[in-house]
């Protein structure tokens, strides 16, 4: 299948994909992910191993479309790690372990 990531054409196939990513460790996934295989992987390392192109280059989207039509599953942001929610503000926190307001009390 041909796809354009960061304004360059590939040539993707479901078992190059595969085949890219056997031996790779997933790292977190803290984002939109893709399951190939049995692994998990986030799709901006998945995107930088199949083009061999800094993730800063192209975005999520790109990589999520391409998996999708080769057949792979993706996933949105897991929900059971949500990003900043049920945490204590960093500057109320911080304040009080100077001495300043509790925390709790902000």
């Amino acid at each position: 299948m041909r796809c354009v990531i960061a304004r360059y054409p590939f040539d993707l196939t479901k078992v190059g994909v595969l085949d890219s990513m056997k031996g790779i460790k997933p790292e977190l996934v803290t984002g939109e992910s893709v399951t190939i295989g049995r692994r998990r992987y986030p799709v901006k390392q998945v995107g930088q191993v199949i083009t061999r192109q800094d993730p800063r280059d192209f975005t999520a989207g790109e990589v999520v479309r391409a998996m999708t039509r080769l057949g792979f599953t993706c996933h949105d942001r897991p929900a059971e790690a949500p990003v900043g929610e049920g945490e204590p503000a960093l500057l109320p926190t911080a304040s009080a372990l100077v001495g300043g307001a509790d925390a709790t009390t902000v």
